[in-house]
This record gives C-alpha cells, structure tokens and sequence, in this order.
C-alpha cells in the first residue's frame, strides 16, 4: 500500500486583508475629505458674507469685500484656506489641523486630505467662474456687443499692446532685468480679469451701458489675446522660440470658436425651447441651459481656449431665447452659491508677505513692482480714450474696468516662476502689481460710475 502524501496548500493563494485594510484607508480618507471640503466652505461663505456686507454698508462693491474675506481667511493671515500650489503643506492648514484634532485624521494621511481638498475647492472654484461668465453672458445684449465691437477691438488691442510694450521696454532699459523675464512681466501686464469687472458692473447696474458693453467685449478679447500672449512667452522661456504655428493655431479657434458657437446656438435655438417646453421634469429649464453652457465650456478648454469663453458664449446665445428673463432668475440661486467660492479663493491665494520690505527681495520687487503698477493702471485707463468720435461716453470708465488682473495675472506669474524665468523679485513684483491692480479697481470704478443703479435703470428704460 502506497502513502501519498497530501499536496502542500499553496497560502499565497489566500487573499490577504491588506486590501481590506487599504479600502478602508481610503474610505475614511474619503470621508476626511469630504469633512475638509465642508469646513472650507463653510469658512468661504462667512468671509464672503461678512466681508461682502461690510463693503456694501460704506458703499464698497460687494465683490471687494469678498476678496478681502479671501485675504484674511487665506495665506496671508489666517490659514484656513490654502493651497498646495503656494507651497504650503497640510501641517500649514488650520482647516487640516482641526481635522486632527477632531476627526482622528492621522498624520500620514494628511498630506493627501489637504491636497484632494484644496482640489475640491479648486474646482468648485472654477465652476462658479465658469456660472458667473454663463451668468454675464445672459445678462448681455449681443446686438449691442456686436455694435460695439469695433470699439471693443481697439479697446482690448491697445490694452494690451500699451502695457506690454511699456512694461518690457521699462524693465529691461531702466532696471535692467533680462528680457525673457522682463517678456514674462509684460505679458502679466495684458491681463483683465472679466468675472471681477463683471461683477462690478453688475453690482453698480451698468453692465448693459455701452461703457459696460465695450468694456465687457475687451474684457472676452483680452482673454483670448492673453491666452496667446501667454502662449508665445511660454513657448518662449521653454525653447527660446516662438511657435508660429501654436499662435497661428490659438488666433484661427478663437474665433472660429466664437463665431461657430453663436451661429449654432441661434441654429439650435427653436430645438432648445422646443425641448423644454415638452419636458415635465423639475429644473427642465435650468439644467438643459447648463448642459449647453458646460459643453460650449468644454469644447472650449479642449481646443486650449479658456472654458469661461464658452460659457459666456452659451449665456449670449440663450440671451436671445423667449427663456431668457425666467432662466436668469433660476440662475441667481446656483450664482449665490459658487460665485463666492471663486472671489474668495482669489482672495485666499493672494500672499500679501510679498509686501513686507524687512525682506531682502521684496525690496527690489517693491521698487519694481512700483513701476508695473503705474504701468498697469495708465495702460489701461488709456484704452478708453482710443474711442472716438462719441463725446458722451465715459471713456475714463472704460480705462477703468480695464484695470483688475485679478487670478489671470496670477496664472502667468505662476506659469513664469515655475519656468524658472523669473527671480525672487520679479515675481513678488508681479504679484504686488496683481493684488493692487485687483483691489483698486472696484472701488474706482464705482467712482468713475457716478450715476446709481436706479438712474442707469431708468436711462436704459428712456433708450430703449
């Protein structure tokens, strides 16, 4: 009789719990993110309120008082919220700190809650952005943007020309900063920053004057032309060369892009009120309209436009629907909610230490950012002067609205520093000239716009 002995069990076949283990890792994890995401709105909505109230009592814009909220709930002062591209870590975040201390978030996992979070809010960021510009767009007249389109053009063409050529020529002629560098800071001069101008007017109730309707036409071309401009000193510090064909190729979508969305919007237009009218679903109008917003905003971002152009396209195309009036209405409740978040999270990421002249390379940058700021502000004030032939515009005004960086001068200080073409001075200089140029003009542009909202009401009612 033959003993056979039993095969050996093969243990490595028995799953082991460490799966388990990391799932449940990442759950919490998950849920630790999510609380984070909670506490940052939360600390969001108070600043914005709180800040936004304040303005508005000494007849402030509220938008001012929002990104001030920023600044004190942000890096420069509090530390609730904060983001990883400022070089901050979790141990930096008071938010990341009081998940410690009550949610049991444990140190190894605190790096990747403040990064997801600080991605959350950055994305929720960019959508309100993205519904403000949707927002804008159908409060627009695009007859009226088409009619002042030629004044728009030489509006955005010299602000961005004057600036640039100025800034250049001043930074490497009078302080002597190498030319990639001085291009850099430059091209951070050409911005303006619509969704903050935008909101102005439309808090000032101008946005449909002619001033606001040319400034709010540069506003969109001066993002086009900034996104090309930002291409070519990119393409520039990386190989020392300008691609033709990228610009070419940013010049050619741009306005195919615009040109292409208005016309089937008004193709599409029977088809949409059509589709809306059948349906018996709550929120049938509003999310269809956002549907067509989010599209328009993703063709856009995919052909490497900025996805609020595609947004502010889709809000003038619906602009000309029979759905207009009852569509903004439903539009206000998601801007109250996702507009702060855009506003205050500029406001967070602006590092007001770049100001401090104890340190050494602020000094220079104060020196330097000096010069930006008066290049910054006169470069544009101009713009409005280069319309003529209309006495009775305000051609100051126009100048004006123009003024704000606001995060788009940001995105170039940062696609330069992390380049490398900029020095420690340059850079905070640029900065300096950002938050100034974005602080400044609210309140100066309520100035310039003497005439209350009840007046600009009653005057559009007359033209009309």
């Amino acid at each position: 009789m033959t003993w056979v002995n039993p095969p050996t069990p093969n243990f490595s076949l028995i799953p082991t719990p460490a799966p388990l283990l990391a799932t449940a890792e990442e759950a919490t994890e998950g849920t630790l993110v999510l609380a984070g995401v909670l506490l940052s709105l939360i600390a969001v909505y108070i600043a914005s309120k709180l800040g936004g109230e304040l303005c508005a009592r000494i007849n402030l814009p509220p938008v001012l008082g929002e990104l001030v909220g920023g600044v004190v709930i942000g890096v420069s002062v509090l530390h609730l919220l904060i983001f990883p591209e400022g070089n901050a870590q979790a141990s930096d975040s008071l938010i990341i700190q009081l998940l410690e201390a009550t949610a049991q978030l444990s140190p190894e996992s605190a790096q990747a809650v403040f990064t997801s979070q600080s991605e959350v809010i950055s994305v929720l960021s960019e959508l309100g952005v993205i519904i403000l510009l949707f927002e804008i767009g159908l409060e627009s007249d695009l007859k009226e943007l088409i009619r002042v389109g030629p004044q728009a053009a030489i509006v955005a063409v010299v602000g961005v020309v004057a600036p640039f050529a100025a800034g250049t020529a001043g930074l490497v002629y009078i302080f002597g900063i190498p030319l990639v560098p001085a291009i850099f800071a430059g091209a951070a001069l050409t911005a303006t920053s619509i969704g903050i101008t935008a909101k102005v007017l439309a808090e000032i109730g101008q946005l449909s004057s002619k001033e606001g309707q040319i400034i709010i036409g540069a506003a969109v071309l001066d993002d086009i032309l900034g996104i090309i401009v930002l291409a070519v000193v990119a393409s520039l510090a990386k190989t020392g060369e300008v691609e033709i064909l990228n610009v070419v190729y940013l010049i050619i979508s741009a306005g195919v892009f615009l040109v292409g969305a208005i016309l089937l919007g008004r193709f599409l237009k029977p088809f949409y009120v059509g589709l809306i009218n059948e349906m018996k679903t709550r929120g049938q109008l509003l999310l269809v309209s956002l549907v067509f917003a989010f599209t328009l905003s993703y063709i856009a971002a995919a052909i490497q436009l900025e996805a609020i152009l595609g947004a502010f396209a889709a809000g003038l195309v619906l602009a000309e629907t029979e759905k207009r009036e009852e569509l903004e209405e439903q539009v206000i409740p998601v801007a109250d909610i996702l507009v702060p978040v855009f506003f205050v999270v500029v406001g967070a990421k602006t590092d007001l230490s770049v100001l401090n002249p104890a340190v050494p390379s602020n000094r220079e940058g104060l020196i330097i950012a000096t010069f930006l700021i008066l290049v910054a502000i006169l470069g544009k004030v101009i713009t409005g002067f280069t319309v003529v032939g209309q006495p009775d515009l305000n051609k100051i005004a126009i100048g004006v609205g123009m003024i704000p960086r606001g995060e788009v001068g940001l995105v170039f200080a940062g696609v330069g520093s992390a380049s490398g073409a900029l020095s420690p001075s340059t850079e905070a200089a640029i900065i300096m000239m950002v938050i100034t140029t974005t602080f400044i003009a609210p309140p100066f542009l309520r100035l310039v716009f003497r005439e209350s909202p009840e007046e600009a009401k009653e005057s559009s009612k007359v033209e009309s």
